[in-house]
């Protein structure tokens, strides 16, 4: 039995200013706005400036979250950020954030999983509220994919955009609705290769040769990562709710990453969840990775779609491969 439960007290979001539409990038590449919203139902998407990081995106996030909480910045035991696209290598984008929001000597770590970062840093989060050892988690999913995206690439530039989601994970107290019911994360790692950013790391590090070649930018199968999406989202969704005796019905929201429409109507359907009961908000935003599920959740608790009590499910899937669910009463 766990000793406690974990529960989302608050969430927050940041977009950059700058946005780029599907007729901007007409005249950048080879492509028109009807092949990009028929493929993946995205017009807009938030590009960063040259001298915005992640960690300035995750700082506004992270204090929203924060201030739309009753927890106090004293409060805050724990501090996880969900990447790939950090400020750095070293140090981590998690240690950066802590130290512009000024907390104690509290641990800071990021979360490598690709999309579905945000969805094992929550996992994380809740080992430690459910044992005791934290009360307050701040989670904090964050991309700046557009600075690793391949200009050239008319299959994979339209696809991505950059932005922050934070979430405060606190110990639920004996009284309250909200709780975080059940999580699973998965990988494959036989099946890497098909998203995957091929230099800058110990494998191959950077060289003329490889900046040459684009090397440093994301290379994406994106007919085999739409297959494997869908499956082992839906799969993901349908694990988290049948160990906990429930069924697709009984959900209320179900919050997915936001990487394509087709592969979010694809896991409906395998799923036999309305469209109705999917948060949607791809056409502004594009995929923005690990940042995707919680600037979602933000968008949908401050339009008052999701209230305290409903049931939600969130789900992702990205580079590893990973993927994961968590159910939760909000």
């Amino acid at each position: 039995m766990n000793k406690y439960h974990a529960k989302f007290t608050a969430f927050g979001s940041c977009t950059p200013k700058k946005i780029l539409t599907n007729f901007d990038l007409e005249k950048m590449v080879d492509t028109t706005d009807e092949w990009i919203r028929s493929r993946t139902g995205m017009f807009e998407r938030h590009i960063a400036s040259e001298d915005e990081a992640a960690s300035d995106l995750a700082y506004p996030a992270a204090k929203m979250a924060i201030e739309s909480s009753p927890v106090k910045y004293r409060d805050i035991d724990m501090i996880l950020v969900a990447t790939i696209s950090g400020d750095h290598a070293f140090p981590s984008t998690a240690c950066l954030v802590h130290k512009k929001l000024g907390l104690k000597s509290i641990p800071a770590m990021d979360v490598s999983a690709g999309c579905t970062g945000f969805i094992y840093a929550v996992d994380i989060a809740r080992q430690y509220i459910e044992n005791g050892v934290y009360k307050n988690i701040l989670v904090i999913g964050v991309e700046i994919l557009t600075k690793i995206t391949n200009w050239n690439d008319r299959n994979t530039c339209v696809l991505f955009g950059d932005g922050a989601g934070a979430a405060i994970i606190s110990r639920a107290e004996p009284t309250d609705i909200s709780r975080i019911i059940d999580t699973t994360i998965m990988a494959d790692g036989s099946q890497s290769e098909f998203l995957v950013q091929t230099a800058g790391g110990s494998r191959m590090p950077a060289s003329h040769k490889t900046v040459e070649e684009n090397l440093h930018t994301l290379y994406m199968e994106g007919n085999k990562v739409y297959k494997l999406a869908v499956r082992s989202m839906s799969s993901a969704v349908e694990d988290v709710i049948k160990k906990n005796n429930l069924a697709a019905q009984d959900v209320d929201w179900v919050i997915p990453h936001q990487a394509n429409l087709r592969i979010i109507e694809g896991v409906a359907d395998k799923l036999k969840v309305p469209m109705s009961k999917v948060i949607v908000n791809i056409e502004k935003y594009g995929n923005m990775s690990s940042a995707t599920v919680p600037v979602a959740f933000d968008e949908a608790i401050r339009a008052k779609k999701i209230r305290r009590g409903d049931i939600v499910v969130l789900v992702a899937f990205g580079a590893g491969m990973t993927w994961g669910s968590i159910l939760a009463r909000y």
